[in-house]
């Protein structure tokens, strides 16, 4: 097995999540196997109960584990599939040597970080990197794994002595360390000081680094690259600068122009590795996709604009793969994409009168839009204004999609404005609603939050009679069922199914057992969708997920268009017995 590390120094927040899966990206295509591993220093036992505006989203694993929203970039430049022990934290360590140690299976002996703690680590680490990661139950070849935080950072000491033992472990030729640092530019001057500091104090706690990558506002020049391969005793074409670029879909290409895989296959030694010849030649067919559809946006100018109403838009990423899904489905569509958001607290009548300037800017965002979409969130903030928005849409024939809250939301306002039914609401946010559309699952724990939700890959079944549906066709109309990603403790009230429906609001899609709602659609609509999962956890640069699809090609006024492309590549699909579209 072989191993490629990704730290950071100088800041947090630096990039090492895209230039981990670039790197994997690339390695993949010399027909590599690759998977990934995400460690995060933080003592919560996953990213589950951390709030959005804080850490970001959380992404939703097949096997239900809740991740750091890394492992979602891992997912869309890899294409594999990846599991909740692919995110290591210092919660989830300190939890399995206390268990082994209640256990008594350290016989007696006294528990220390060294070198208990340590071989935890890199067990953890041997064993998921040794493990398949994809349908053909191929082991991988190489294991990319990210240092979250700052090199330095005394939470992440024990898992840097880990990955300094990980390296004579693994033996010659076999980890290849990238420190990703800040290269700042002071006037005119690119300065590298904070890089060859950042070098010092990794050498300093046992990690040698063979790559280091300069996160820069322009390209580095010449002079500035010997001066960092000088000084901090690496070899120029080992110091590779990732300036800002238009779209982090260009990092990959950044790296491959500057010989960065021919010299980290050098330092791994991959022309050892016994790689199938089928395995290179998907891996270059993927590449030669990837830079053909990437490269194309710089000469697309038509824009779709799509209005994100939600209640954490203060921090972009706490939306990141929905963010993402939008913009592959933009690229599927040939178009530029500009997200408008909206803070669904400003649509609220009280805000006319609280901030008058927020209210009516946010109405002419949302009205001037292209779509809108409506995400998931949790709490009572904004939904007032979310269904507004859904209102709306429904009522002017404006493109919608509501994902999980934003499916829910869709739900009340259609009992409340078309059934007449007054007061209805979701459980969670009026607990004393006449009309409780939307109510707690039963199976779920309203005591521990931690995991206790539905998570995780679950099939939804197409019900019969609903062939007319748009997602469907999209889907493909031979396909009974789909398996998407799911977060969620409420559902819809099997109970007022049967009025809503009769009113015209159609359940299109079921769980297995008929029971619980998935999906939901309007007739005489040019898109207005509404899903209890969460497509944009399976959403991929060169296979957008569907919903998004849909809803952007429906926003560009190109959806019977789209709609044929992606029938016919699904056509392909099956006549050649594959899947064509590995990302």
């Amino acid at each position: 097995m072989k191993y490629v590390v990704v730290s950071g120094g100088v800041i947090s927040g630096i990039g090492k999540g895209v230039i981990a899966s670039s790197t994997g990206l690339l390695l993949k295509t010399l027909g590599a196997r690759v998977t990934s591993i995400k460690i995060d220093p933080y003592l919560n036992v996953d990213a589950g109960t951390m709030a959005p505006t804080e850490h970001g989203e959380v992404f939703v694993l097949n096997d239900g584990g809740e991740a750091d929203l890394d492992l979602g970039n891992y997912e869309r430049y890899l294409g594999v599939t990846l599991g909740r022990d692919n995110n290591i934290t210092t919660g989830k360590i300190y939890s399995h040597c206390i268990t082994k140690e209640r256990r008594g299976d350290y016989l007696g002996r006294t528990v220390q970080i060294v070198p208990h703690l340590t071989d935890a680590i890199q067990e953890w680490i041997e064993r998921v990197a040794r493990t398949a990661v994809d349908e053909s139950n191929e082991k991988p070849d190489v294991c990319v794994i990210e240092l979250g935080g700052t090199l330095g950072d005394i939470e992440s000491a024990p898992f840097v002595e880990a990955l300094r033992q990980l390296r004579r472990r693994a033996g010659k030729d076999n980890f290849v360390q990238i420190h990703v640092s800040l290269v700042p530019v002071i006037g005119d001057e690119l300065k590298t000081k904070p890089t060859q500091q950042a070098i010092r104090d990794a050498r300093s706690a046992g990690m040698s680094p063979d790559l280091i990558a300069c996160r820069c506002e322009r390209p580095l020049d010449r002079a500035t690259t010997d001066k960092i391969a000088m000084f901090c005793q690496v070899e120029p074409e080992q110091v590779i600068g990732v300036h800002n670029v238009s779209s982090t879909y260009h990092v990959p290409l950044l790296l491959e122009k500057q010989g960065f895989l021919h010299v980290l296959s050098d330092l791994l030694k991959i022309q050892g590795v016994e790689i199938p010849q089928s395995l290179v030649a998907k891996g270059q067919s993927t590449w030669k996709q990837w830079k053909a559809l990437t490269t194309s946006q710089e000469h697309v100018f038509d824009t779709v604009e799509i209005a994100l109403v939600g209640k954490y838009v203060s921090l972009h990423d706490s939306y990141l793969s929905v963010i993402k899904s939008l913009e592959h489905a933009a690229m599927a569509s040939r178009k530029k994409l500009n997200i408008i958001w909206v803070d669904a607290s400003h649509l609220e009548h009280s805000a006319r009168a609280e901030n008058p300037q927020e209210y009516h800017a946010a109405w002419h965002a949302l009205t001037t839009a292209h779509g809108i979409l409506v995400p998931g969130g949790f709490g009572t903030r904004g939904t007032e204004g979310m269904m507004l928005a859904a209102e709306w849409a429904r009522t002017k024939k404006v493109p919608y999609l509501g994902i999980c809250l934003g499916m829910q939301i869709a739900v009340i306002e259609y009992a409340r404005h078309v059934c007449g039914l007054e007061g209805a609401n979701s459980v969670e946010l009026d607990e004393r609603t006449p009309h409780p559309m939307i109510v707690f699952m039963p199976e779920i724990d309203k005591v521990n939050l931690g995991g206790t939700m539905r998570l995780g890959a679950r099939p939804t079944i197409f019900q019969e009679g609903s062939e007319w549906s748009k997602l469907r066709a999209l889907y493909g109309l031979d396909r009974t069922s789909v398996d998407e990603r799911h977060r969620h403790r409420y559902e819809v009230n099997p109970e007022y199914i049967d009025r809503l429906q009769e009113a015209g609001l159609h359940f299109i899609g079921k769980d297995d057992k008929g029971e619980r709602m998935e999906i939901v659609e309007l007739k005489d609509h040019p898109w207005f969708v509404g899903v209890q999962f969460h497509p944009e956890y399976l959403s991929r640069v060169l296979a957008p997920s569907k919903p998004f699809l849909g809803f952007v090609s429906a926003a560009a006024g190109i959806f019977d268009e789209v709609m044929k492309v992606s029938q016919a590549n699904e056509a392909d699909k099956l006549a050649n017995g594959v899947d064509n579209i590995i990302i």
